[in-house]
C-alpha cells in the first residue's frame, strides 16, 4: 500500500448529496473500492476525482478515465463506466462473462440488491487505473 493522494473537486460530494439514499450507498461503495484499488497499485501516488459528464470520475496519470452513476430512466441499477474505445470492456467481457453484467463496450452493470464480486471488480479497476501501462498486454494482463 503506498501514500497515495486523493485530490477531489468539491463538486463531486453534490452530485453524491443529491443521489437517493439507496443510491449514494451503493455508489459511495465503489467509490470506496477504486480509492482503496489504486492505494494497491505500484506506481500510483495521485487519483484524481471529479466530474466528466456530471458523473464522479476517476483518473490515474497512467490510466483510463473510470466514471460511476446511476440513472433515474434504470432506478433498479447502477454502473461503472469505462472509455468506449478501450479495451476495457471487451476484455473484461472475456475475461469476467459470468461475473458480471455489461452494458456494451461501456460499463459493467450493477442491479441494486446483488451482491458485487469485489475481488473481480478490483481487477477491472486495477487494469483502468494503469491502462496505458498494460494496453498491448494479451488480455490487459488479467
Amino acid at each position: 500500500m503506498n501514500n497515495l493522494k486523493v485530490k477531489t473537486n468539491p463538486e463531486v460530494e453534490l452530485v453524491f448529496a443529491n443521489y437517493p439514499e439507496k443510491v449514494r450507498e451503493r455508489l459511495s461503495g465503489l467509490r470506496e473500492l477504486i480509492i482503496e484499488t489504486a492505494g494497491e497499485l505500484d506506481g500510483v501516488s495521485t487519483l484524481e476525482e471529479t466530474l466528466k459528464w456530471g458523473e464522479p470520475s476517476y483518473i490515474t496519470k497512467q490510466g483510463s478515465t473510470l466514471r460511476i452513476d446511476w440513472k433515474s430512466k434504470a432506478p433498479d441499477q447502477y454502473a461503472m463506466y469505462f472509455k468506449c474505445t478501450s479495451r476495457l470492456v471487451e476484455t473484461f467481457r472475456i475475461v469476467f462473462k459470468d461475473k458480471f453484467d455489461f452494458e456494451g463496450n461501456r460499463a459493467i452493470v450493477f442491479q441494486m440488491d446483488e451482491q458485487i464480486p469485489r475481488s473481480e471488480l478490483k481487477e477491472c479497476i486495477k487494469t483502468t487505473l494503469t491502462y496505458h501501462k498494460v494496453k498491448k498486454l494479451p488480455s490487459l494482463g488479467l
